[in-house]
């Protein structure tokens, strides 16, 4: 994989690869030069490298290569080269004389980016320093955030927690030998962010343009700027943004150029508050699966009103070639239609879940019932009747959840009832969804979501309640709000924590009233369910799913009759086998499992006859099981 993107020849015909090799110096990982032909830093070539610098230099970044379009005499090399994209890959034309000129030729193959150009120039009178960057002043604590340390990546295990938030983010991933080869060389600033409990939260990648082609203009770019909306606190981004910036100013560089998509306005305002001004610079593509969304002439209509757990199935469809019809944007209901195949899906769920599945699934009692004949673990319960029993209950087990029998969402949910008062509480509560109430018995464990389609688990996670973290600045109501907005922005408006009666009790309990400060560093829950909608994080855990767990969820989906579910269980953790069943989703959310390919299974499932664009790289450990 590597040599094919160092090279960027594997697509090319005889006569191409001819011309190529006498008209290109090609750079490889950490910018060394690559003839095609002869081993890596050689060149037979003279004039392959002339005194003002090398020229057609094609750099491989991992998740595609830079094209820097400047160093290049004849466009219908850079059409070449473009034309020579690994599957799987994105590459970017950067600098390029008269980009337009080039597209119009070949319009049917390239495209012009919808992104814009920013640039930071740099000087050592204007150096960024912590909490400031190309002389302005930085907000919500710029590069001296506490507990956060920006360093450069080192080895595999950071290279793949990158991935994790390219995956995430929607992005293209990397190999990682080729980012751990990057990151070796003075060519690449490749920055992550840690956290004080040693989890990379952030990532950006920097590129030294006078290492990797002598640039006469002694500029940089930045790339792939990006954080773990899960963990990383705010102003992650940003602090790993002023490092860069730091970094090249000490290496003496006149600026750095990012690109941005022109529908990013708010990274686009950051950047303008950050002293970023636009250039006229334009960025060229090949058409590919990859790329569809930006040079399609236009979505399916009702595409943009999709939710996220909708759009994913509409993206990886629409990445196969499969046509994609919005039926109901409001609902999510897609029409997928390819050869002769239509099928209906509402995010996802299919026409391939029957009726008689779903119902199981929509009953709490019934799917409790169904698993408890096959033999798996459920806790206690009972439906709740009014009476003497439900407090006799309660007595028995010492505390209960009180759930509405059928709902979704977490509504009219009640954990962690110990009195009777409470009880009558919460029963009430729930009846204000469902008139049946179901009464179960608490146990302790993580709250686990394994994801299941065509009986094999695709995914697993963990999901915490929603929580803050003090700076000893913020009081409590402030704290929610700001992490509720980044927990909007991250999921596209379907997770915000309310402030309601619920979060109030929970802030008291851990002895804090909401406008008290809280000190910094200090971890607060202030919900007590685990669910995304209501500011819930989710983590994977596909990786560490101890395999008996597997193999009762995979039983539980047969047992069931359903080709998709998204299992909750409680567990002592996800690498031990001790585990309850909680309840079955039959419509789990496909978004919420980055960097697992829920996605693309799924539409395995619907469309066997197609093939999911190939990865460049995989999550290690990926739990699977058909037993």
């Amino acid at each position: 994989m590597t040599e094919t993107l160092a090279t960027g020849a594997a697509a090319l015909t005889e006569g191409q690869r001819a011309r190529v090799a006498r008209r290109r110096e090609r750079v490889g990982p950490g910018g060394d030069p690559v003839a095609p032909g002869e081993p890596a830093g050689r060149s037979t070539d003279p004039d392959a490298v002339p005194p003002a610098g090398r020229t057609d230099v094609v750099l491989d970044c991992g998740w595609g290569r830079l094209v820097f379009g400047q160093t290049f005499r004849d466009p219908a090399d850079v059409a070449d080269v473009l034309r020579s994209e690994a599957a799987g890959s994105r590459d970017i034309c950067i600098y390029l004389r008269d980009p337009h000129v080039l597209v119009s030729r070949l319009h049917d193959e390239l495209f012009i980016d919808p992104s814009l150009t920013y640039r930071l120039p740099l000087s050592p009178d204007a150096a960024p320093g912590p909490g400031s960057i190309g002389g302005e002043p930085a907000t919500d604590g710029g590069a001296d955030l506490p507990g956060l340390r920006i360093r450069q990546l080192r080895d595999t295990a950071d290279a793949d927690a990158v991935n994790r938030i390219y995956a995430s983010n929607g992005m293209v991933t990397a190999p990682v030998d080729v980012l751990v080869a990057n990151a070796a060389t003075p060519s690449f600033l490749h920055l992550v962010a840690e956290s004080a409990t040693g989890e990379i939260v952030g990532t950006i990648t920097g590129v030294d343009h006078v290492e990797v082609f002598d640039d006469p203009d002694n500029g940089a770019s930045l790339w792939c700027l990006t954080v773990d909306f899960n963990h990383a606190p705010p102003g992650t981004g940003q602090a790993l943004l002023t490092e860069l910036a730091a970094r090249l100013t000490d290496r003496g560089r006149a600026f750095v150029d990012l690109s941005v998509l022109a529908e990013n306005a708010g990274a686009i305002r950051l950047y303008e508050r950050l002293g970023f001004y636009r250039t006229a610079t334009l960025c060229v593509k090949r058409k590919n699966p990859i790329n569809e969304r930006l040079f399609l002439p236009s979505l399916p209509a009702g595409y943009d009103e999709l939710n996220p757990y909708a759009r994913i199935v509409a993206d990886e469809a629409m990445r196969r070639g499969i046509r994609v019809e919005v039926t109901d944007p409001a609902w999510g209901e897609l029409r997928l239609t390819s050869g002769g195949r239509t099928i209906l899906t509402r995010e996802s769920l299919s026409e391939l879940t029957s009726a008689v599945a779903m119902s199981r699934c929509d009953d709490k009692r019934v799917t409790r019932r169904i698993l408890t004949e096959a033999g798996l673990s459920v806790p206690r319960g009972r439906t709740a009747t009014g009476d003497d029993a439900d407090e006799a209950f309660l007595a028995e087990t010492g505390a209960v959840v009180v759930k509405p029998a059928r709902g979704e969402q977490g509504n009219g949910i009640t954990v962690g009832v110990r009195t009777p008062e409470a009880l009558r509480t919460a029963v009430e509560l729930a009846r204000r969804y469902c008139p049946d109430v179901l009464i179960e018995e608490l146990r302790a464990g993580e709250d686990l979501r394994v994801v299941v389609i065509d009986h094999e688990v695709v995914a697993a996670a963990v999901r915490r309640p929603a929580s803050v973290t003090g700076d000893g600045v913020h009081h409590v109501t402030e704290l929610i709000e700001r992490q509720s907005r980044r927990r909007a922005a991250a999921t596209g408006g379907e997770s915000r924590i309310p402030i309601d009666d619920m979060t109030r009790e929970v802030v008291a309990e851990a002895g804090y009233g909401m406008h008290d400060v809280l000190p910094e560093g200090t971890v607060l829950a202030v919900r007590r369910t685990a669910n995304l909608h209501t500011g819930g994080t989710i983590h994977d855990v596909t990786g560490d799913l101890h395999p008996e767990i597997a193999e009762a969820c995979v039983a539980a989906s047969r047992a069931l009759d359903i080709p998709v579910t998204g299992l909750d269980l409680l567990v002592t953790a996800p690498d031990q086998p001790e585990h309850v069943f909680i309840e079955a989703n039959e419509r789990p959310g496909l978004a919420n499992h980055e960097p697992q390919p829920t996605a693309e299974r799924f539409v395995d499932l619907l469309f066997p006859g197609t093939r999911a664009p190939h990865r460049l790289w995989s999550p290690a450990g990926t739990a699977s099981s058909t037993a």
